[in-house]
């Protein structure tokens, strides 16, 4: 069981950044594949971005956030981490990080999620 608690959301002119932060429990960390997932009112949820278990060495954009957001891990610290630079008024969603295990292609666990409000 992996819970997940989001921080690090708020409101930020255009052009800004903001660095999101997911902390989950649990000692097995490393082993599950994370990523970020978002959802602006009206819309679906849609894959930000995801970073491979263990060294992290694998990682994926969506092609909308490419170049201006990046994904990491620290497993020290049992955090994954969202650096969102140069943001936009279309970035403004409701941001969720979520966790599973690499056999598995379906992500397990979510957490609440955090609202980023871009202004322009």
């Amino acid at each position: 069981q992996v819970q997940l608690v989001e921080s690090g959301g708020g409101l930020v002119q255009a052009g800004g950044s903001l660095r999101l932060s997911c902390a989950a429990s649990g000692r097995t960390f490393s082993s599950y594949v994370m990523a970020w997932f978002r959802q602006a009112p009206g819309k679906e949820r849609e894959f930000v971005a995801a970073i491979n278990s263990w060294s992290g060495g694998n990682i994926v954009h969506a092609d909308s956030v490419k170049g201006r957001f990046t994904i990491s891990r620290d497993n020290a610290k049992n955090t994954v981490y969202l650096q969102m630079n140069s943001l936009k008024s279309e970035d403004t969603a409701v941001y969720y990080c979520a966790a599973r295990k690499p056999i598995n292609s379906v992500y397990d666990y979510w957490g609440l999620g955090t609202q980023v409000t871009v202004s322009s």
